[in-house]
């Protein structure tokens, strides 16, 4: 698998779990926020780290590490992905999944094979500003959909998330996304951070009091809202 980032710890990335952290390259989607750039723009252009250095890693770390978490990017672009998830779990470590939600049928075969341990997959914004967020006219919105209503009902752990920038996201779209996952588990805003790795210059981030608006504006559609980023 190209694996292009590898970080041996994190308490942030996998709720609950002391886990490493795999970044692949490549996203059929360009959000404008993504801070990212490298893995999304020129993904061939950046220095590969071998699958066997990180498993190796892994296997020294077993002990220490509970969890894996596979990010990007979007991971599922990687056509070996499973083969690398049953390594992983062989080692006996849980795996997270970062995802855009752009190919549910993956999704669904994975979950009922048992690879997925928990799945986090970003919510853009709404289904109409799909086309601005996402920085493609055509996001496939139809298989995201279809993405959140398999998480919905599949029994695996999972949570909904969304990446809040002032220039594309407001109080009315929160009430929009909030009737659109009705009943989800849990949804996270996390707060944009500008960097240098920014695939777009010149986006701001909300303010601690107008994200707590937004995070008001979410309960009453999900029962777990949580802002991180602060």
């Amino acid at each position: 698998m190209q694996i292009y980032g590898f970080n041996k710890t994190t308490l942030l990335d996998y709720p609950g779990c002391l886990a490493a952290v795999v970044f692949t390259g490549g996203c059929n989607f360009c959000c404008p926020f993504c801070h990212n750039a490298s893995l999304v723009l020129n993904s061939l252009g950046q220095p590969l780290i071998s699958e066997e250095e990180v498993l190796a890693v892994m296997e020294k770390r077993r002990k220490i590490l509970e969890g894996v978490c596979i990010t990007g990017g979007e991971p599922t672009l990687q056509a070996d992905l499973p083969e690398f998830i049953l390594k992983v779990k062989r080692l006996g470590l849980k795996v997270k999944l970062d995802t855009n939600g752009t190919r549910p049928e993956l999704l669904r075969e994975w979950i009922e094979e048992g690879l997925l341990d928990y799945i986090a997959m970003d919510i853009k914004n709404t289904k109409k500003k799909y086309p601005l967020t996402t920085g493609r006219p055509q996001p496939e919105l139809e298989k995201v959909e279809e993405t959140v209503r398999i998480l919905m009902n599949a029994g695996v752990d999972y949570e909904f998330r969304t990446t809040v920038v002032k220039e594309f996201h407001t109080l009315s779209d929160m009430e929009e996304i909030g009737h659109w996952v009705k009943g989800a588990a849990h949804y996270y805003l996390q707060s944009f951070r500008d960097s240098e790795g920014v695939i777009c210059s010149g986006l701001h981030a909300h303010t601690p009091a107008v994200l707590n608006k937004f995070r008001e504006r979410l309960e009453k559609f999900v029962p777990h809202v949580e802002i991180r980023g602060l």
